[in-house]
């Protein structure tokens, strides 16, 4: 599915309507997103690096996937379908929790998201979309965490908002 449009929410997460993606991050409108984070059994969360050709976030590291619902599309349906698509992985996904980030980003684009953070499991390993996605890896939080630290500007903003959320509603 193409995922080209956003819905505009409030911050109850209304829908107001909707408008081109590119616009709204020029804009920074608040909108509905969802990240997927994938775990394995060694509890090691799967990593993509966007692919060189995003007009943000490109070349940088991030959580499994993440992406917009589209009008009247359920989230979770929605992020499993986008899962597949970028990553090529079926599995799961239960909702953990929604939070409110707004940042600027690369490109004079801004980040205004009302976020659904999706969690699932899964030891296969990703048959990746080249057009997404440039490469991926597992690794334990601990070492995501000391990276992050160490080479904070290798990771996408949102990632670096929602991890630390992630971590804390694992607990």
């Amino acid at each position: 599915m193409e995922r080209n449009k956003v819905i505009l929410v409030d911050d109850n997460d209304i829908a107001l309507g909707e408008m081109e993606k590119l616009e709204a991050h020029q804009k920074g409108h608040l909108h509905r997103a969802f990240s997927v984070f994938i775990f394995n059994d060694k509890d090691e969360l799967l990593l993509q690096q966007r692919a060189n050709h995003k007009y943000h976030g490109a070349g940088l590291w991030t959580n499994t996937c993440c992406s917009h619902p589209q009008w009247e599309e359920d989230v979770l349906l929605s992020a499993a379908e986008r899962l597949v698509y970028e990553m090529g992985l079926e599995c799961d996904l239960e909702f953990s929790h929604s939070f409110i980030y707004k940042i600027e980003v690369e490109n004079d684009l801004i980040e205004n998201e009302y976020d659904y953070v999706c969690i699932g499991y899964s030891n296969e390993e990703p048959k990746i979309n080249k057009d997404e996605v440039q490469d991926y890896k597992w690794m334990e939080l601990n070492e995501i965490l000391a990276d992050i630290n160490k080479n904070p500007e290798n990771y996408t903003q949102w990632f670096k908002i929602a991890l630390p959320r992630v971590i804390h509603n694992l607990k």
